[in-house]
């Protein structure tokens, strides 16, 4: 693959420009544009549903509080610190981190993140088709009709697939929309349910144990900022190579947590008022928080929770796309995007129609993808922070340069850390998921299986900040050498 990109990338309604390095001439993006993206994708009711998620830890409203906010703005400050390579290199996350793991050697973590990403993506059109069927009922129709949801699923694809294939303008444009009009509804909502906050039975929900609050934070960080950490760059690669390191992670932070903190929060007060409406939301997140509206409002409602969904989306399916093909698939850009469509649509088929359990098998899925996920961000982020020059553009695409094509020291982390990772965290889903069970076999350090900790994920903080601190170490020499073959 060309380290040059063939043809401006907004010279046509399709985006052709694929893993190659954006032409000068197309780096016209300023920081703050980085704001639309990350809060149209996040600013989805879907976000109120990690209230029951939190408080589902046994911990109190401000316990809660605390952790949601800190991890919200933590891990999206995580994502900030990746994007910035986007900047120096002007290509794909996936493209970027083979400066860190060798030009080859970058497969073994792409193969996670492309599969994290599938995952995601298809948990968010699975969420939309859902919450489809939900107020369909609550109108007074069937939305259990197979007719009905097979043509749910079919629009719900469609709209993430032709965005995705699109590409980077039409995306952008459309998150500057979708911004406003989710941001308006969302608003709405919350205003018509305020109503049902109990702030008595709030405030008396009792406090957890710091193994639960621990559990609570990373659960949070593993489903905001570290959920989008892989593809954080992708949207930055546009940015001119002028744009200031720091303004970059500041609209990245404040794009991706600012409308998570407000939704989180507002969840935990409805969570904590109704035990009811907060065992609902693990089925059925959106279809949930739909049943506190009157019938007026629910197609608005469903309109713009449907396209916040397709909006996060769309962001993962563009960058699963390009994830495919830093791995060494030589397809057309749009080609791989609508793979991954494809894959997005079967995915969502099998578990609105078939599956019998969704939600357990999917979470214990993406925390054993999480603790590899972790690790390789910390090897990144570790090899950004060291780093003071742009990124050998030639050799981002050359195993025979100064990158190389394995880089050990990287590999051996990242294998060693997930080793470890997985032995702190447990299969919170052993009968829904028995084929996981194999994970916590080094919990007997912390208490054992059924100690406090058991389900504090402690193996995605430990992945994270272990492979953080090798790096920085271990690989300093080398990357002062790397730099030093520039002058």
């Amino acid at each position: 693959m060309s380290a040059k990109s063939a043809a401006p990338a907004a010279s046509t309604l399709i985006e052709r420009t694929g893993i190659e390095i954006i032409p000068e001439s197309d780096r016209t993006a300023r920081p703050r544009d980085l704001f639309w993206p990350w809060f149209a994708a996040n600013v989805s009711v879907f976000g109120m549903s990690y209230g029951s998620f939190v408080l589902g830890f046994g911990i109190s409203f401000w316990q809660a509080t605390l952790v949601s906010v800190i991890g919200i703005v933590v891990s999206f400050l995580l994502c900030g610190l990746i994007a910035i390579a986007g900047k120096r290199g002007s290509a794909p996350t996936m493209v970027l981190s083979r400066a860190a793991f060798g030009v080859h050697g970058q497969k073994v973590p792409g193969i996670v993140s492309w599969l994290t990403s599938i995952g995601w993506e298809t948990f968010l059109a699975i969420m939309a088709v859902l919450a489809t069927a939900t107020v369909i009922t609550q109108l007074g129709g069937d939305g259990k009709n197979i007719g009905l949801r097979i043509a749910a699923t079919v629009i719900v694809a469609a709209l993430i697939v032709t965005a995705s294939v699109l590409g980077y303008h039409t995306i952008m444009k459309l998150q500057s929309v979708l911004t406003w009009v989710t941001g308006v509804v969302t608003v709405l909502y919350i205003a018509l349910t305020i109503g049902h906050i109990d702030l008595g039975a709030v405030m008396a929900l009792p406090s957890g144990s710091a193994g639960q609050v621990i559990g609570a934070l990373v659960m949070v960080m593993t489903g905001f900022g570290l959920g989008w950490i892989n593809i954080a760059a992708d949207w930055s690669r546009y940015q001119k190579r002028t744009a200031s390191d720091g303004a970059i992670v500041a609209w990245n932070t404040i794009g991706g947590s600012v409308a998570p903190v407000v939704l989180v929060v507002f969840g935990l007060l409805l969570a904590g008022s109704d035990e009811d409406l907060s065992a609902m939301i693990a089925y059925d997140p959106i279809g949930a928080l739909a049943t506190l509206l009157p019938v007026w409002v629910l197609i608005p409602f469903l309109l713009t929770a449907v396209l916040a969904l397709v909006s996060g989306a769309v962001l993962g399916i563009y960058s699963s796309g390009l994830t495919l093909l830093s791995l060494g698939i030589r397809i057309p850009r749009p080609t791989a995007a609508a793979i991954d469509g494809v894959i997005l649509t079967l995915g969502t088929i099998w578990v609105v129609f078939f599956a019998e359990d969704f939600l357990g098998p999917f979470q214990s899925f993406l925390i054993t993808l999480g603790v590899p996920l972790a690790s390789w961000a910390g090897i990144l982020i570790a090899d950004i922070l060291r780093r003071r020059r742009d990124y050998d553009e030639a050799a981002l695409f050359d195993p025979r340069g100064r990158y190389g094509s394995w880089d050990a020291i990287s590999i051996g982390t990242m294998i060693v850390a997930s080793l470890i990772g997985w032995g702190f965290v447990v299969n919170g889903f052993a009968e829904a998921a028995p084929w996981n069970n194999w994970q916590g076999y080094l919990l007997f350090l912390v208490g054992g299986r059924d100690g406090e900790w058991a389900f504090a994920n402690l193996g995605v903080f430990f992945a994270l900040v272990l492979s953080f601190l090798v790096t920085y170490v271990a690989r300093a020499g080398r990357i002062r050498r790397q730099e030093e073959t520039a002058r």
